[in-house]
């Protein structure tokens, strides 16, 4: 959610790859740090596993991230969130989530990628976002109806995804007891997370589109920008 502005393919280039696992291997740290090193235990690093196979992350690196963050190795890790709001070329409103051991040089990358558009204080934006679970997966074989599936498991909400998947929009709090409802009923989660889903979503085309795709394009290759969320169609 919110990262649809991505282009198909860009993570297949060799850079945004190496990125990519960046940003995975900070995820699967910090779940572990938070839960533990066990994935039947800890849903949030049970997914981040699942992602980091799916994107074809080494096993030895995989590995290593999980014991980092369990405290197994000598290696002291100490990764802070930090959010910040502003707004993109054209007044479009962005949610940046950084995952950072260095808060001033974050704080500084930020300002200077926030220049294309203009960064804002702790809460000008977020009011106009819902935090909602967001609970992505495919129906059984034969398929299944997507709104029952919903009132079923208790989703809140729905909506279509990529590649024939739905989209299921949970309370933050009941994310991983209707991500298990959803399994249970067939249903295979490919992922879960807690997300900023814009209430009124900008629509913009043309040239003004690229150039917020742009700016987020440009956000979204610091290391230590873990999720973007815009208010974007």
């Amino acid at each position: 959610m919110g990262a649809q502005w991505k282009q198909k393919g860009r993570t297949e280039h060799a850079a945004a790859k190496g990125r990519l696992f960046t940003k995975l291997v900070k995820e699967i740290i910090v779940a572990a740090k938070a839960g533990g090193p066990d994935p039947s235990s800890n849903p949030r690093l049970r997914m981040a596993m699942e992602q980091a196979k799916k994107n074809s992350m080494p096993r030895d690196t995989l590995e290593r991230a999980i014991k980092k963050g369990a405290g197994l190795l000598d290696e002291p890790v100490n990764y802070e969130l930090v959010t910040y709001e502003g707004f993109a070329p054209h007044q479009v409103p962005v949610i940046v989530e950084c995952l950072t051991e260095n808060k001033n040089r974050t704080a500084t990358n930020i300002r200077v990628l926030f220049r294309k558009g203009q960064i804002a204080s702790s809460g000008a934006v977020s009011w106009d976002f819902n935090r909602l679970g967001v609970i992505e997966a495919t129906p059984p074989e034969g398929g299944a109806d997507a709104e029952t599936a919903a009132i079923e498991a208790g989703a809140q909400d729905l909506e279509a995804a990529e590649e024939g998947a739905t989209r299921f929009l949970t309370n933050p709090t009941e994310l991983d007891a209707v991500s298990k409802a959803l399994a249970g009923l067939g249903w295979t989660v490919s992922s879960q997370n807690l997300a900023w889903i814009a209430k009124n979503p900008v629509h913009l085309e043309g040239e003004a589109r690229t150039e917020v795709e742009s700016f987020l394009e440009a956000m979204d290759e610091d290391d230590d920008v873990q999720n973007i969320y815009v208010g974007l169609k």
